[in-house]
């Protein structure tokens, strides 16, 4: 599983990224989820890796 937290503001950020982080479930500063360890998760990680800190459980 990993741990993923919102760290940085949506303010400012093209769509792209911001649909990616509704998909995740982040939508708040501090915000964090927990995901499964797969592909399709690590992808979109990867899409918004300036605004986001993953920690693996």
């Amino acid at each position: 599983m990993l741990k993923i937290t919102l760290i940085r503001s949506v303010h400012g950020i093209v769509e792209k990224q911001r649909a990616t982080l509704k998909a995740l479930g982040l939508n708040k500063i501090g915000h964090c989820v927990e995901k499964p360890d797969n592909e399709q998760i690590r992808g979109m990680i990867r899409v918004v890796s300036h605004l986001v800190k993953v920690e693996e459980n």
